[in-house]
């Protein structure tokens, strides 16, 4: 099936690199109309650079695409409108929403700043409300959309990063509340947490996961053990960014409309459905517990078999 997005136009926020690049091309490669946003800023949020946006933008055109490049800084409210005015005023209307953006600062808890942890926390969680706000303004009158934002599984466990933890889960939630608004106007959005190799983290996969006190990686996601890939197919490697972008297109279609406020997982050839949580144990009492019922009932009934 080809050009599934036929005449679909998308944003991809941090379009310019990384997953986001990924993204991006296999949505023009789709036949999706695309603007490319990136501020171009450093993994520390500083600086400010066209070209990253420029170059996705070429790479679109140079194979017979649409794409329009925005750089305004989607961490500030006039940037998300930006972005979304940019698609509506350039190809005449938005039907899918990539948010990609993310900044890192990483320190133990007992040496993280209150700097470190609002810039990280503040920047990341408001850069996937400002466009979200504004495409939803649109997706509710037209009666349709996709939104897809990509998060990490830093927040089931990852050593010295608990502002970076503290965002992705924040990223979880809001997806699961925008995919409660925006369910009824025939809007999905779901969430994808990725792991590969780019420049928030230029590292192996194995050495991110690794890293998190001795677990390994499928202790980490929670996702049992993957099964063995004796040998890597086709392009690239099981650490390349371009390995999410297929999912997260798939996501932008209408061939999994029944899929909403997900969190899907992609890690090399595996992808991965997490389960939303549910209440694993619980007691009862008609009435306010006491501390001796509690010394009693949580440890036996509660909190029995649970690892340290």
């Amino acid at each position: 099936m080809a050009d599934r997005l036929e005449g679909k136009v998308a944003v991809v926020t941090g379009g310019g690199r990384g997953i986001g690049r990924g993204i991006a091309l296999l949505l023009a490669e789709e036949g999706a109309s695309v603007v490319v946003n990136d501020l171009g800023c450093e993994v520390d949020g500083t600086g400010a650079s066209h070209v990253p946006a420029d170059t996705v933008v070429s790479e679109i055109q140079d194979r017979g695409g649409q794409a329009t490049a925005n750089y305004e800084n989607v961490m500030e409210m006039a940037g998300g409108e930006s972005v979304v005015q940019t698609a509506a005023d350039t190809y005449g209307k938005v039907d899918i929403l990539v948010n990609s953006i993310a900044i890192m600062k990483d320190r133990m808890i007992y040496q993280m700043t209150q700097e470190d942890w609002d810039e990280v926390v503040n920047n990341n969680i408001k850069g996937f409300f400002t466009p979200t706000r504004f495409a939803c303004i649109l997706f509710r009158q037209q009666r349709s959309g996709r939104i897809v934002n990509l998060t990490s599984d830093a927040g089931l466990g990852a050593v010295g990063t608990s502002n970076y933890s503290a965002a992705s889960e924040g990223i979880v939630g809001f997806t699961r509340t925008v995919a409660r608004d925006m369910g009824r106007y025939g809007v999905t959005c779901n969430a994808i947490s990725a792991m590969a190799r780019t420049r928030l983290f230029p590292g192996l996969v194995s050495e991110y996961r690794e890293g998190s006190a001795g677990l390994t990686p499928e202790d980490v996601a929670g996702i049992g053990p993957s099964p063995a890939i004796r040998r890597w197919e086709g392009a690239g490697s099981p650490d390349d960014a371009e390995n999410v972008a297929p999912l997260a297109v798939l996501l932008c279609t209408d061939l999994v409309p029944n899929l909403n406020g997900y969190v899907l997982g992609v890690r090399g050839g595996s992808i991965y459905l997490y389960s939303n949580p549910q209440i694993e144990r619980s007691i009862h009492k008609m009435g306010r517990y006491t501390m001796d019922e509690m010394d009693v009932l949580v440890p036996k009934m509660i909190a029995a078999g649970m690892g340290g």
